[in-house]
């Protein structure tokens, strides 16, 4: 089951758009420019972003459904 297939248009933008700053981020400290990269290599590090945005996302929603319930993750 995949939570963020029933995600709505602005929230998946919202998504792509911090995926893509990041991406850039991450070119830069690289030591590159983005314009160095061809646009499959700037897709693929913009996907990579966007999976890890999606991991923690729900790595949080799995700590906060814990906390709720009163399970401590570390005692």
């Amino acid at each position: 089951m995949n939570i963020f297939s029933s995600v709505s248009g602005p929230y998946k933008a919202m998504l792509r758009d911090k995926a893509i700053k990041r991406a850039e981020t991450r070119i830069i400290i690289a030591g590159r420019s983005p314009g160095d990269l061809s646009s499959n290599d700037l897709e693929i590090v913009v996907r990579e972003e966007e999976e890890k945005m999606k991991s923690e996302i729900k790595e949080k929603g799995l700590l906060a459904i814990l906390a709720l319930l009163g399970i401590s993750w570390f005692g």
